[in-house]
């Protein structure tokens, strides 16, 4: 399953290469994209698991960057 979530308050470019580089780490992520332009995070996971590899990809966001927040 693909989708995208819009992210509101990523800093700048790095950050968003930074958070994208960890996001495609965690257990169960097919692959990740996040867009500094257009504020944009595409998630790729299984269907079965998708809610929580989501759900991790929150808390990891909130690691990396405290004031960038995943909006569902």
């Amino acid at each position: 399953m693909r989708k995208s979530f819009k992210l509101d308050e990523i800093d700048c470019a790095v950050c968003a290469g930074k958070l994208e580089d960890a996001i495609k780490k965690l257990d169960g992520v097919t692959d990740a994209k996040v867009n500094f332009l257009t504020q944009k995070l595409t998630l790729e996971a299984d269907d079965t698991s998708f809610d929580q590899v989501l759900d991790a990809v929150v808390k990891l966001t909130a690691d990396i960057e405290p004031d960038c927040e995943i909006l569902r």
